[in-house]
């Protein structure tokens, strides 16, 4: 009888560190970084012909990356 407390005991703490450890972290900070990169780098050659549609976006891009880069690395 023993035995079998301490196997159910053993099981449950171990299936909680297995789960705590395959917990899936966040990666919406790092998706940001991303997307802002390409918006930074795509935006000039996509809107060549407009000037300040093109800006916007690089701009947009640097905010959306700096964002990224905040939830990512900066705030835990």
């Amino acid at each position: 009888m023993e035995g079998k407390k301490w196997r159910k005991t053993y099981q449950s703490t171990s299936d909680m560190a297995h789960s705590e450890h395959n917990r899936q972290k966040k990666g919406g900070g790092f998706f940001l970084i991303i997307l802002g990169a390409l918006l930074f780098f795509i935006a000039p050659t996509w809107f060549s012909g407009e000037p300040q549609t093109g800006m916007a976006l690089i701009i947009v891009g640097f905010i959306v990356g700096g964002l990224g880069f905040y939830l990512r690395f900066i705030r835990k």
